[in-house]
C-alpha cells in the first residue's frame, strides 16, 4: 500500500530535539500536536494522516480540473468529508491528475505540514517531504518544528500567545475553527495532567496497528489500554500483566504484515 511505512512513534529523543530548537515547554508543544492530529500523526494502517486542500490543489494546477474535478480542485476551502481513509481516497483521484500538485496540496503527519512547504523546510521536494512523513512521527514531528521556526511562531508559543500562534499556524480563518481557544484550552488541561507517557503512548499506536483497541492514543494508561495490552500479551506468550515492559514493547513493535 502506498504511503503505509514503518509508523515509528513518537520518542523521547524526538520530542527533546523539538522543545530544544522551539524553546518551548512540552505541554506547550503537546497542546499544538493534540489540536492538530488529536496528538498522533499515523491512521491505523500505518499511512500519515492527511488532509487533502482542494483549493491548494486549485493553485497548484491553475485551476486546471476545476471543472472536471469539483471534489478534489476548487477555488474554496472545505468539502472535505470524512479524515481518515477517505482523505487517501481524495489524494488518489488527484494523484491520478497531477502527482506533483497533488501531494503539495496535502497536510502531513502529526503538525499536518502542508506539502508545499516542503523546499522552504529543507526537503529536496514533496516526494522526499513525504517519505520522512511516512518513516516515523519524530520525522513528521520535525517537519512541524523546522515550520514553526521558520515561520517566527515559536515567540507566539513561548509567550503562550495562542491567537497569534493559531493565526500564522492554521491561517487568517483560524477564529472560525476557535483554534486559539482550543490551544489555551488543552495547554491548560495538560498543565495538571502532565504531558503523554511515550512509551505507553508508543504501546497504544502498535496495539491500533494490529487491530487491538487501546482507547485513543492518549500516553494515559487506561481499562482499554491495559485490557488490549493483556490480550496481546496473552496471544504472544507473554506474562499477561497489562503493563508496558520492555520485553512487550519490543515484541509489539515487530512487524508481522508486509510493509
Amino acid at each position: 500500500m502506498e504511503f503505509a511505512g514503518d509508523g515509528i512513534p513518537l520518542s523521547e529523543a524526538g520530542i527533546a530535539a523539538a522543545t530544544s530548537l522551539l524553546g518551548v515547554e512540552r505541554v506547550a508543544l503537546w497542546a499544538c500536536l493534540r489540536v492538530e492530529t488529536s496528538g498522533f500523526g499515523f491512521l491505523p494502517d500505518r499511512r500519515p494522516r492527511i488532509l487533502f486542500e482542494r483549493h491548494i490543489f486549485h493553485r497548484e494546477t491553475g485551476a486546471a480540473f476545476d471543472h472536471t474535478a469539483p471534489d478534489i480542485s476548487g477555488a474554496s476551502p472545505g468539502g472535505y468529508g470524512a479524515g481518515g481513509p477517505l482523505q487517501y481516497t481524495r489524494l488518489s483521484a488527484a494523484i491520478a491528475l497531477n502527482r506533483l500538485a497533488a501531494l503539495r496540496s496535502a497536510s502531513w503527519g502529526i503538525g499536518q505540514v502542508m506539502g508545499f512547504h516542503a523546499e522552504g523546510l529543507g526537503y529536496q521536494d514533496v516526494e522526499a517531504l513525504v517519505v520522512a512523513m511516512v518513516k516515523s512521527e519524530d520525522e513528521q514531528l520535525r517537519a512541524m518544528t523546522s515550520f514553526i521556526e521558520e515561520s517566527g511562531l515559536h515567540r507566539a508559543m513561548q509567550q503562550k500567545d495562542w491567537t497569534s500562534f493559531a493565526r500564522g499556524y492554521n491561517g487568517s480563518d483560524f477564529a472560525k475553527n476557535h483554534y486559539d481557544d482550543k490551544l489555551s484550552a488543552e495547554y491548560a488541561k495538560l498543565l495538571i495532567q502532565g504531558p503523554p507517557d511515550l512509551r505507553v503512548r508508543s504501546a497504544q499506536l502498535y496495539l491500533t496497528y494490529r487491530g487491538l483497541d487501546p482507547g485513543p492514543i492518549d500516553g494515559v494508561m487506561g481499562d482499554r489500554t491495559r485490557s488490549a495490552l493483556k490480550r496481546f500479551q496473552e496471544e504472544a506468550g507473554l506474562k499477561a500483566t497489562g503493563d508496558v515492559d520492555d520485553e512487550t514493547l519490543a515484541s509489539l513493535s515487530r512487524r508481522t504484515d508486509p510493509p
